[in-house]
């Protein structure tokens, strides 16, 4: 494994830190088990030739609530001089700009043109792919938040516009850091487990009618993209196909069981075969007031089994609630390492209240993301591991309306308009609530 603390750059080592490093150093702080595993690290670009001692220019296209988050972390990491911030809504830019100090655009390819070299998409997930197209075409690297996009088509575009222009394209997925999820992600792959057979994820959380209010997009197909299944559940998605391999098929179904004001699913369930031959179960809600807890476990053919709570309570909401409980291993049952559970929670508690978690991973991730273009190598989440999960979401919505099990790989329906299913029919029958019921509220 490669410690997450990556504040110094390898290039100045010359060497990648030896595992285990636990040197202290000012930003961001380390966690000892924090860290992640680099797959196929190689050269993935060549598009600019930089010094790997210089800052890369940084802007960010969105100036919603989870973009200030960006904007902290481009501040404040040392491979980043922040010049720049862009929205459509240009006064939006402006009052942006202003409280960071940036340069304010209303277009992607002006900013790119002012010298941004790589760039953070923060705006609604239906309106990823636009930005990252021109950013791409221009010239500029690009990490997007997540999900990657809301349809397949998209992110197709996205990944193909990033190779064609010879740029980094890569998608937040800051809870693949936790150190608990990190723990599993190695017994795995040091076979402690045996094989995978069977994972799960239980995210049973809690959305309320002010939070579907605090922007108008939120809840609406054509704004959002989708529920619970696009916006809350892409974390715990993400993970489980990252431990358990790709997926060979699923059937999935959703619903919206008690939010009548608003048009997408909060609550959806699938049944999952991987291609290794293990199962998987989904169930994934919006519905249950108090929030209880997402989870992922992964149980193996030697019968051993283990597990990570990534989110306790509701999952935090960029700008409007912070992480309130700390990430843990809530099951670890490997022959010989029961009694660690208890002191790795104590460890992992005491570093969450070490730090601000909810700044915290998403800066460690974007820190990944700029030394990779600093050291032309992939980084740790590239567009076509984000696209995994819009497959998994995409999935699910095609098997309701089609009521059938959705063979792997997908691909865009090229010749339908219905965004997999969303939008037709099925999405009223979806509903607890009958059309009269939802004029009324």
């Amino acid at each position: 494994m490669v410690s997450a603390q990556t504040s110094k750059r390898r290039s100045e080592s010359g060497s990648r830190p030896p595992d285990g490093d636990t040197a202290a150093t000012k930003q961001p702080r380390r966690h000892s088990e924090a860290g992640f595993l680099f797959q196929n690290a190689q050269a993935a670009s060549k598009h600019q030739d930089l010094d790997p001692m210089e800052k890369l220019k940084t802007g960010i296209i969105g100036t919603g609530k989870v973009g200030h988050l960006h904007a902290t972390a481009l501040t404040e990491l040392p491979e980043s001089e922040f010049t720049a911030v862009c929205n459509v809504n240009f006064k939006g830019a402006q009052a942006f700009a202003e409280q960071y100090r940036v340069k304010a655009y209303a277009d992607v390819e002006d900013m790119v043109a002012g010298g941004v070299q790589a760039v953070t998409v923060c705006t609604p997930h239906p309106l990823h792919a636009g930005p990252t197209i021109k950013a791409a075409r221009a010239g500029a690297h690009v990490i997007v938040e997540k999900p990657l996009a809301s349809s397949l088509a998209d992110c197709d575009a996205m990944i193909r516009a990033a190779k064609e222009a010879r740029v980094k394209l890569a998608m937040i997925s800051q809870r693949r850091l936790y150190a608990p999820v990190q723990r599993i992600k190695k017994a795995i792959e040091d076979h402690k487990l045996g094989q995978p057979i069977l994972g799960t994820v239980n995210m049973l959380g809690w959305r309320d009618q002010a939070y579907y209010q605090s922007n108008a997009w939120r809840g609406t197909w054509l704004g959002e993209g989708g529920g619970v299944l696009v916006n809350q559940a892409p974390h715990q998605l993400d993970i489980l196909q990252w431990f358990l391999g790709p997926i060979d098929q699923l059937f999935g179904c959703w619903a919206n069981l008690n939010h009548p004001y608003i048009e997408v699913e909060d609550t959806a369930a699938a049944i999952i075969r991987f291609k290794n031959g293990a199962l998987g179960n989904i169930l994934v809600s919006n519905s249950l007031n108090p929030a209880l807890y997402g989870k992922v476990a992964v149980h193996g053919s030697s019968g051993a089994s283990v597990g990570v709570q990534t989110d306790g309570g509701a999952m935090f909401i960029a700008g409007m609630s912070n992480i309130t409980e700390p990430p843990i291993n809530d099951l670890w049952k490997i022959p010989g390492e029961e009694g660690l559970l208890e002191s790795w929670q104590q460890e992992d508690t005491a570093f969450f209240q070490s730090i601000d978690p909810t700044r915290y991973y998403h800066q460690l991730q974007i820190q990944d993301f700029l030394q990779a273009i600093l050291e032309d190598r992939d980084p740790m989440m590239p567009g076509e591991e984000g696209q995994k999960t819009v497959e998994l979401f995409t999935a699910i919505y095609r098997s309701q309306r089609d009521n059938r099990v959705v063979p792997f790989p997908l691909v865009p329906e090229t010749d339908r308009t219905d965004l997999d299913g969303r939008l037709t029919a099925a999405s009223a029958e979806s509903s607890v609530w009958s059309p009269a019921e939802r004029r009324r509220m």
